[in-house]
């Protein structure tokens, strides 16, 4: 790979290179899931899991597209942003006029729907916005000292000729496809996001709110800053050994923001 603290690297036409390879192997999926007729509502499980396969790394080194393209833009002043207003309900909460019970087997009560309105217009689905950081690391403490238990009698493998749903799987894609048609807007998107990161512009958690949280992990989740777009190690989807155009894509994309991200702090 060409090094890019050179003088005379093109980082445009890096990202659009990576940008035009990325579009081809998402046309592909779009063909495999049925979105070249408007979209499948279910695939098969085999199906799922070969788009699956592909479209993480995928998802992924759009994303360091995005912020290649960001290591140069200037956002100018940010102001920061108002406290958010608590909903009706995080009010009733945290007045003790409403209490919120969780884990409750309500039986027959659950059997009850409410009729839908015949005369209502449905309501146009909102797009999806692209991920602009890394998914967190997920680990599993209990199965590192055998805490975890497993049934004794083994378990039945899961059938691939079974139907499963791919309304969250086309969303995905859609995003994805949305995002490289747009890797500038996206960019400035991300610029906006750190400049408020660096200077701590977020807008805090009313008291009510706080009040209002059900759980520590609410609690958490609202006190929580942003995460950085780019997690340590390894980026989501990345395989050693490559089986697919995609694991290239990756690992150029992968090498290259993180020049760019060197040469931003330098």
């Amino acid at each position: 790979m060409t090094d890019p603290q050179g003088p005379i690297f093109d980082w445009q036409a890096a990202i659009d290179r990576n940008r035009e390879a990325l579009l081809r192997i998402v046309a592909v999926l779009f063909v495999r899931a049925g979105l070249d007729e408007g979209g499948a509502d279910q695939v098969t499980r085999r199906a799922w899991r070969i788009i699956l396969r592909v479209l993480r790394p995928a998802e992924s080194a759009a994303r360091r597209l995005i912020v290649i393209a960001a290591r140069s833009i200037d956002v100018g002043p940010l102001k920061p942003l108002p406290p958010k207003e608590p909903t009706a309900l995080e009010q009733l909460q945290a007045a003790g006029l409403v209490i919120t019970h969780t884990g409750l087997n309500l039986g027959l009560a659950r059997m009850w729907q409410p009729q839908p309105d015949i005369d209502a217009q449905p309501a146009e689905p909102r797009a999806p916005a692209f991920a602009l950081t890394d998914p967190p690391r997920r680990f599993d403490p209990k199965g590192w000292d055998g805490w975890r238990p497993f049934p004794s009698d083994g378990f039945d493998l899961a059938d691939d000729h079974e139907e499963v749903s791919a309304e969250h799987l086309c969303a995905r894609l859609k995003a994805l496809k949305r995002a490289l048609e747009d890797i500038d807007g996206h960019a400035r998107r991300l610029a906006r996001l750190q400049a408020r990161r660096a200077m701590d512009l977020f807008a805090p958690a009313s008291k009510a709110q706080l009040k209002g949280a059900t759980n520590k992990r609410a609690t958490q989740q609202m006190l929580a800053r942003p995460r950085r777009p780019l997690r340590h190690g390894w980026p989501p989807g990345h395989r050693t050994l490559s089986t697919h155009r995609v694991d290239s894509v990756l690992r150029e994309c992968h090498g290259l923001a993180l020049q760019a991200l060197r040469a931003d702090t330098s």
